[in-house]
């Protein structure tokens, strides 16, 4: 299977289509990614009533190729993914590809004089799995800011996967009551869980034995261990609130969490985090998160928090894509920031390829150039999500074992995190075997031990 990063980055977790029980009659195997904008299959966990409106928003799309300013096909789509032929050559720097374990294949650069047969019309490269014509000219009926779609599996609050979960309740309980705790049996039971599915536990938990699941796994766990389980027991949504706040409060601001939890996210969710933020700490999350950082990047996260991206089904318009690039040329920091915070992950894969295009030096060399600091590192994450979330996830994954130590808070978002979403936790592992030449799984077996070691391992098998 060669490597083609077009699953969801973390927070746009692809939704399982099934339950504890397995698939319902005629649902697609586990694994199966839906084409974006596509209905959802018959059997995928039902939108529940009565809680967050219907987001003005959509998560994140499946990450298209293009990534470090690959061009499209010949007359393909602007800003889409060029086709994924079988000996796709690295960039330099890179091995090729057929000579890295696992078949990465990442992109190659793109020629001189790209697009390669002119602009596309304008409207060129909207999804096509949306409903869209093959010119981007959007049906009647459609609105001119797009479709927006539903949040992410475990960020609509009180949806839980259908079916009994009493046997987990009761293993997770069995496992914590009398003398002593059975730790084994805690990761054997939570790491085989999507997040709905870790919803249903958790609702079980409660109502099936009157116990907080959460309370009793803090006080009979401790250390790193602790902190992982927690972690997954919160689920996507409540761990994304827990660590905004854990970045901002008391001395000093954890700005790579901040990074982490809210740039490059969907609209759908950003609302979600927002929402969840205040109701549970009865504060602004936008004054909280200005409020901790500098000018330059205050600015940047009050537009990320406003969640006003375009949406992905919107198609991409070469003009603005064109005056964008020439914007960033023009190193005004606050330009810079609007337009990466509002454009949607296809529009940046664009600016991305047409900026290599017009001055022969990939975007994120440009950024790297011109920026520092949290600055530069916030825009960088934001370009990789949207061109190869995989890989950018590889990065940061070493990242937090690298060096003096393991940097152990980094590695336990992270992992959790890249659990969620079990086709892109795969791809992740193929990029990093790409990128550094090892295995992640041994990596992180090296980093760790005990039963803080047999967690992150469960979590990323």
């Amino acid at each position: 299977m060669s490597y083609q990063p077009n699953q969801p980055p973390y927070g746009g977790y692809a939704p399982q289509q099934y339950g504890q029980q397995g698939p319902p009659s005629g649902a697609p195997p586990q694994g199966y990614q839906q084409p974006y904008g596509a209905p959802p299959p018959l059997g995928q966990y039902p939108p529940q009533q009565g809680h967050y409106p219907p987001p003005q928003q959509g998560h994140y799309p499946p990450p298209q190729q293009g990534h470090y300013g690959a061009p499209p096909p010949q007359g393909g789509q602007y800003g889409a993914p060029p086709p994924q032929p079988h000996g796709y050559h690295a960039p330099p720097g890179q091995p090729p590809y057929g000579q890295q374990q696992h078949g990465y294949a990442p992109p190659s650069q793109p020629p001189a004089g790209y697009p390669p047969q002119g602009q596309p019309p304008v409207g060129y490269g909207a999804p096509q799995a949306g409903g869209f014509p093959p010119q981007g000219i959007p049906p009647q009926g459609i609105p001119p800011q797009g479709i927006p779609s539903q949040p992410s599996p475990g960020y609509i609050p009180g949806q839980v996967a259908p079916g009994d979960y009493r046997p987990q309740a009761d293993a997770l309980r069995k496992a914590m009551k009398g003398f002593g705790t059975d730790e084994k049996a805690l990761i054997a039971v939570l790491s085989q869980l999507d997040p709905l599915q870790m919803a249903a536990v958790r609702d079980t938990y409660s109502k099936h034995l009157g116990r907080d699941l959460f309370k009793d796994v803090k006080s009979e766990t401790g250390g790193e261990f602790r902190d992982g389980l927690l972690a997954v027991i919160d689920g996507p949504l409540m761990h994304d609130v827990e660590s905004v706040h854990s970045a901002i409060d008391g001395a000093g601001t954890k700005e790579w969490l901040l990074n982490e939890i809210l740039l490059g996210r969907s609209n759908a969710d950003m609302h979600a985090i927002r929402t969840a933020y205040e109701m549970r700490y009865r504060r602004s999350l936008s004054k909280d998160v200005e409020g901790d950082l500098s000018f330059k990047t205050s600015t940047l996260f009050a537009i990320v928090l406003r969640a006003a991206r375009t949406e992905e089904s919107v198609p991409i318009n070469p003009q603005t894509i064109d005056t964008d690039v020439r914007s960033l040329q023009g190193k005004n920091v606050t330009e810079v920031c609007s337009i990466f915070a509002k454009a949607s992950n296809a529009e940046l894969r664009a600016i991305s390829q047409a900026f290599q295009s017009r001055y022969h030096t990939p975007l994120e060399k440009y950024i790297e150039k011109e920026f520092s600091g949290h600055m530069e590192d916030a825009l960088l994450l934001m370009l990789r999500s949207a061109t190869d979330p995989a890989m950018r996830d590889a990065i940061l994954l070493e990242e937090s074992m690298s060096g003096m130590g393991t940097k152990d808070e980094r590695l336990i978002v992270r992992v959790v995190r890249a659990h969620w979403n079990r086709n892109h936790k795969e791809m992740v592992k193929r990029a990093y075997q790409h990128k550094y030449g090892k295995n992640l799984i041994d990596r992180v077996r090296g980093e760790t031990s005990s039963d803080y070691q047999r967690l992150m391992i469960a979590l990323l098998e």
